[in-house]
This record gives structure tokens, sequence and C-alpha cells, in this order.
């Protein structure tokens, strides 16, 4: 994992004085990404000057000089001391490299390296654009072909890793994060109808509009996208390469897929352990995180024990310790621990939000950010963690009651109640009214009125100034989405491509890469996920149980006490604690007096009590403000 950047130019610039200038402002860009590769940088600029690629390193495969970046190859060329025709920058990792350098070995193709930066170049020339197929991985990277004078950039499935950029008819620039963008004079001007969304409804993202930033004039390349720039022509083309289907069904039976999901998930443990320094692994004592551990400790993969480490809250009803010291002792792990505080929080706030760039919904990514400064602490560069898994498993509660419509749309009455009951037995929370049955047999109708129900909370809010919202007129409804859900799948495949999921991502690599750690996703594999989504949903929800495949898959391998949690925490620390401490309630008042300055808050929310709240609440608008803030630093 590493920090990339590049400038298209439409002019050239010849000559010592412009090549100096094009490698001063790609400098400037990689410096900014100093953090996401501190074992190394390089800069490329080809001979016209129009094309600068630089690279900040974090050696993870290979951590030879062969592996540095920007790498340039030839591939099949054939006449000597011709000029290499690819130079590639890349963030991220291929974790069936090795596989796919065999076969590209089979077809003829020789390499110098034992990176995967290598392969990614050879897979591009043998199969182009459809090498992104081949692809088990995290990835963002660029690769300008001299003989075509095209860039093509391309992002992972889910969007793992990152890739900003910006274009104004005379230069196109990319970078891994936006603060790069800045040093080189993009300007840093907030988007207003995002910001305004955000203090409203909380969104972080804008599910209509995946390209959309927090910043006017700053894009980000969508997931599952790549893109084609023609230096040319000047212009750029983005297009999608991969969709997950959710309308297959499997007719496995439930060993079956038991079974199959065994294989794939160890699959995809192993792969992503495939490391040339010290890995280790986040443990919440949830059951994702745990199911990573287990199958790390049954593998074998590892020749000494497994170094875990986690987020504690002692005393705090939230507290996971408990469930952790199950698993330590299940599997005999080396586990770490630090407790994240109030003073930490306001000591660490702004640099933390300087590393995130966009506003997030609670202090729950603080307790992350802590867990990978304690992993870094420990010599460790690579992580594995659990996120994804309850988008695609249906994990969450929420997920309850689309499960229950799906089943009474089917007219399957009796299943609905027997699993209702359960649920309520369990004294697992979850939302059911007489809208819900509305909802069931009028997908459309509810959709379009949960839409106005945040259309009204975004124009109607009493905390913000009316003259910033009538600035959007004509806009009040952008980013404002809600899906038609017929059946489970429908709300986890809108979680898990549209709004949800990424965010979580964002909040992961910025957090790891803030301390130069890289964190790896097994629940991400899409040939996992694609088998997940091609399950009936019963075997997601079933018989009271949320995530009940993953259940059922480690049953036998993981602590009863964790396997049969109801609850669902995950970094979830004591913010409404934390919020009533009287230095917070100063610091969010000096947030909420900035943007009455900035004229987006009306002046009584000055005289207003702070509302402590806890992590995942609804409504947390004083941690919004707090937030919202430091976009205008």
């Amino acid at each position: 994992m590493c920090g990339i950047a590049g400038i298209i130019n439409k002019e050239p610039q010849p000559g010592v004085e412009g090549r100096s200038n094009l490698l001063r402002n790609i400098r400037k860009m990689t410096d900014a990404l100093a953090h996401r590769g501190p074992d190394g940088e390089g800069h490329w600029i080809n001979e016209p000057g129009t094309i600068a690629l630089g690279h900040r390193r974090l050696s993870i495969i290979d951590l030879s000089d062969a592996g540095a970046q920007p790498m340039q190859r030839s591939l099949f060329s054939a006449l000597e001391g011709e000029e290499k025709r690819y130079t590639i920058t890349y963030n991220g990792e291929i974790y069936n490299y090795i596989e796919l350098r065999d076969e590209l070995y089979s077809h003829g193709y020789r390499f110098h390296s034992k990176t995967d930066t290598e392969v990614i170049l050879a897979a591009f020339d043998f199969w182009e654009e459809e090498c992104l197929e081949k692809f088990d991985g995290m990835f963002a990277f660029a690769i300008w072909d001299a003989k075509k004078r095209k860039l093509f950039a391309a992002r992972d499935r889910f969007g793992e890793k990152p890739f900003y950029f910006y274009f104004d008819n005379e230069h196109f620039l990319f970078v891994s994060e936006m603060k790069a963008l800045w040093t080189v004079g993009v300007d840093k001007k907030p988007d207003n109808k995002m910001l305004l969304n955000y203090l409203t409804l909380g969104y972080v993202q804008n599910a209509n509009d995946k390209e959309q930033t927090f910043f006017e004039n700053t894009y980000s390349l969508p997931a599952a996208h790549f893109l084609h720039f023609d230096l040319g022509n000047f212009d750029y083309e983005v297009h999608p390469y991969w969709k997950i289907d959710k309308e297959i069904t499997s007719d496995l039976t439930a060993d079956q897929a038991i079974e199959k999901f065994n294989k794939l998930f160890a699959t995809s443990v192993s792969r992503r352990l495939r490391s040339d320094v010290e890995t280790g692994s986040s443990l919440s004592g949830g059951l994702d995180s745990s199911a990573i551990v287990a199958n790390v400790f049954q593998s074998q993969l590892l020749n000494k024990e497994q170094q875990t480490f986690s987020a504690v809250s002692p005393g705090f009803v939230k507290d996971e310790s408990k469930y952790i010291e199950s698993a330590i002792h299940k599997f005999h792990i080396n586990n770490y621990q630090v407790t994240p505080n109030v003073g930490g929080l306001i000591k660490d706030f702004e640099t933390m939000c300087r590393h995130q760039e966009e506003p997030f919904q609670s202090s729950s990514i603080y307790a992350q950010y802590k867990v990978f400064e304690l992993a870094r602490q420990h010599d460790i560069k690579v992580m594995l963690d659990g996120q994804g898994a309850d988008e695609t498993l249906a994990g969450y509660n929420k997920y309850i009651h689309w499960y229950l419509q799906q089943l009474i749309s089917r007219k399957m009455f009796k299943e609905a109640l027997l699993e209702k009951k359960i649920f309520l037995h369990n004294k697992t929370p979850f939302r059911w009214g007489i809208g819900n049955y509305l909802a069931t047999y009028l997908p459309a109708h509810a959709a379009i009125h949960l839409e106005s129900q945040e259309y009204n909370k975004v124009i109607k809010h009493p905390d913000i100034n009316k003259d910033f919202i009538n600035t959007l007129h004509g806009r009040e409804w952008e980013g404002i989405h809600k899906p038609i859900i017929t059946k489970l799948n429908d709300i986890l495949f809108f979680n898990t491509t549209s709004l949800g999921l990424e965010e979580l991502l964002r909040f992961a690599d910025r957090n790891s890469m803030a301390h130069g750690v890289e964190v790896r996703l097994p629940f991400l594999n899409h040939h996992l996920v694609e088998f997940i989504f091609s399950l009936p949903a019963n075997f997601k929800i079933h018989k009271g149980w949320t995530k009940w495949l993953l259940r059922k898959a480690m049953a036998k391998k993981l602590p009863p006490e964790i396997v049969r949690r109801k609850d669902k925490v995950g970094y979830d620390p004591p913010q409404k604690q934390w919020m009533q401490d009287t230095t917070m309630i100063d610091f969010i008042h000096e947030a909420k007096n900035k943007l009455v300055q900035k004229r987006v808050l009306n002046t009584d929310v000055l005289s207003k009590k702070i509302v402590a709240a806890g992590a995942h609440e609804p409504d947390n608008y004083d941690w919004r403000y707090l937030c919202a803030a430091q976009l205008f630093s």
C-alpha cells in the first residue's frame, strides 16, 4: 500500500526549466503522501514534459529496489534499448499475483522482480483492460502507455483504495489523497450540498454520484471503474468493469453452502497473508474479526503466534474485553490493547481529520485509528480486518425488517411470524410497524416516502442558516436516494455498492495509512462476495440470527459465546460520555462558532446546550458540527 500521484499537461514543459517545474510539483504532491509510503519515493517525467508520475512506497512485497516505482517495462519490445512503453504508479496489493505470474509466464512473459506491480503491467499488456477481471485485490493504479499516448487508471471493485482526480482542460491530476492536490494550487473549496447533506442526514457520500466529493472540482474514480485519458484529445472517459449480480439464487443445500463458504474464505485469508513483512490482525471480539483469527490459527500459515490488536473500554457497557479474552485463550495469540479516551481524542482530532479529509459520523473511527497506531508501534505493517461481512452477510439489525418484508411479500407468513417471535424473544432490537406492511406491498411508494422525509430533514433543519440553503436552490434533492427494496439482497447490494461500505473503507484506509500500515480485508474477496449474494436470504438471516451462514461456518472454530453473540458493537467507544467532558464541550462550541461565522449555521445554535449522543445514535448533530468545521481549516 502506497501513495500515488500524477500530472498530465496539455502543453509540453520542455527544457531544463520546464522539467524542473514539473518535478517540483510532482514532489510537492508525493511529499503530502509521505505517510502512505515512508519507505521510499520515486518520480518519472516523460521527455516532452507532458507526463509526470510520482510514488511513495510502503514496502510489503519484494523489499528490494527492484520493487521501486514508478516502474517501467517494455515487456515484449523487440528492440534493444527501445524506450520503455509502460510506466506505472500503483497503490495496493494483488493477492493472487503468484498465480497470475505463473499464467503470464506460460504466455512468454519474464519478470525482473518478485512484485505484484510487474504482474499488473504484464497483465495489462496481455489482456488490456480485461486484466481487471483477473485481479483479486485492492488497488488504485495508473499506467502510462507511451505508444498509444494514453493513461489507463483503475480502482478495485469495492473502493478499498482511493483515487482522486482534478481536470480543468489544461491539466489532469490524480492522487491517493486530496491534500496532494491542494499543494499544487487546486482550491480546497467545500461543496455546500455535500456539507448540507452531512449536517442534516449524516451522509458522507452521494449515492447517486460516486464521483462527487466534499470539495468542488475534485472527483473520486468510482469503485469497480477504470479511466482512459487520451493525451491527443486531452479528455477522459470513465467505465465500469464489474457489478454484483443480486438476482441469481443458488440451489445449494445449507451444508454445501457452508462448505463452499469455508473454502472461499480460507483461500481469501491465506492470500491476504502473503507478505515479506510482519502481519497481524484486528481483534474486536466480534464474529468477523474472530473468524479471521480462527482461520489463520487453523490454517497454520504462520510459524509463530499471531499478533492481534484491540481497542477496549473497561467499565463501558459496550466493552468487548470478555470476548477478546475468549479468543486469546482459544487460539493462544498475542494480544495488545489500547484504551482510547477523551483526552487523546481531543489531542488527535485535528490530525485524524487531516488524514480523513472528509467528515465522519462518529468517534468510532478513533478507536480504529488507535488500533492501527498500536500495531505500528509493534512493527506490524500488514493488518487483517473484518470489514465487509456485515454488508454482505446481513450483520446489522436494520436488515431484519427487510427480511421479514421479503417473507411476507412471498406469502411466507408462518415463517415471518416465527422469525419475528424469535427476534423479540432474543430482545434483538429491530424496527417493525404498520409502515413495514405498506412497504412490503408498495416498495416504490415506500422509497418515495423515505426520500421525502430526507428532503424535509434537509430543508427544514432548525440549525441551518436559511441563506445557506437558498444558495443551493435547485440542488435540494441532490444526493437524496432511497432504493426500491423488494428483497433482502436489494438493500445488501445498495449498502455494499452505493452507500455504506465504501465510507467504512475510506475510514480504514486513512486510519491505517496515517501510521504506515496496510489493511487487508478477507471478506471482500470478490468471488466470496459473489457467492454470498447468490445464496437465498434465509442463509443470511435465519431462526433469529443475523449472519447465519458465518455463524454456522464458525460454529466449531470459535468459542460459543462469540458465535452466539446477539449484540452488534464494533469500535463503539463511550462517545456520549466523552461529549459531556468540559474540554470537549468547549471544542464543539468552537466548531459551531466557526460554522456560524461561515454562515452555515444560525447564530442561535451557540446558545443551545450540546446534546451528547452515542457513536451510533441517529441525529448526532453536535458531532457533525465538530467534524464539519474541519473542512474550513
